[in-house]
């Protein structure tokens, strides 16, 4: 059903973070696997990914990363990011119900914020399907890129994004 795609670079503890959140989704049978497309880490990055059981691409870009998921739609998240409770319920729901993109709400930001379209980034998360994640890859698009090139339906689910400096390069 959901894979998860997790582009990295030297991202070992805000790694660890992420993959903490995803632990309930594949308990549950919700996330199929958890992609990390490395971009040539030097710290314990592939390591951290390895020991949770994760495929792990080094020096890789997530074009490599679509290609290897196993899942129908893609869950694209930077290191560092945190899912905030049932997200995947309002998960499931969408990919019940929809085919459009969707980004979480940024948690700890006021309602105008979340509500009004803004410069979107991979720090919002970004659900889309694996099929349209491989049209927009397939132009050399690194994950941000991506991020920033899709529109994208607001999902009822929050993520804490990665602290500043983590974003995977």
């Amino acid at each position: 059903m959901l894979s998860a795609l997790i582009e990295t670079r030297n991202d070992e503890e805000g790694l660890a973070r992420t993959l903490a959140s995803l632990v309930g989704a594949a308990v549950e049978g919700v996330l199929r696997d958890v992609v990390v497309c490395d971009r040539g880490s030097t710290d314990h990055t592939l390591l951290v990914a390895e020991h949770a059981g994760c495929v792990c691409l080094a020096n890789a870009r997530i074009l490599a990363g679509i290609g290897r998921a196993k899942g129908d739609w893609l869950l694209m998240l930077r290191p560092g990011a945190r899912l905030d409770g049932d997200w995947t319920e309002a998960v499931l729901h969408h990919v019940g119900q929809a085919v459009t993109p969707a980004r979480f709400s940024r948690a700890g930001t006021g309602l105008l914020s979340r509500i009004l379209p803004g410069r979107r980034t991979l720090a919002d998360g970004l659900l889309i399907t694996k099929r349209q994640a491989l049209s927009l890859a397939s132009r050399g698009f690194d994950a941000e890129t991506l991020a920033r090139r899709v529109s994208a339906m607001p999902l009822n689910a929050r993520i804490h994004a990665a602290p500043n400096g983590s974003a995977g390069r």
